[in-house]
């Protein structure tokens, strides 16, 4: 089952990116002030640095991804 762990920017050096989905800093989605990533696996072991987060399922993850935190509430354009 797919995982999710939302972890602060400033701990994306510390981010094996063997161990998760996502290939590089570059594929990573940030919240809107940048302060936040989420990284994704699909393994029963956690990471060991991902262990001790709180870790959440794919509908968890979108329903966090919906807020203002993450989603411009009004996009460029509309």
């Amino acid at each position: 089952m797919r995982k999710y762990v939302i972890i602060n920017a400033d701990e994306v050096d510390s981010v094996d990116f063997n161990k998760v989905e996502e290939t590089s800093e570059n594929t990573l989605r940030y919240s809107l002030d940048n302060s936040q990533t989420f990284v994704k696996f699909n393994n029963d072991t956690t990471p060991s640095f991902l262990e001790g987060k709180t870790q959440y399922t794919h509908s968890e993850i979108l329903t966090i991804l919906a807020t203002d935190e993450w989603t411009d509430p009004n996009p460029p354009g509309e």
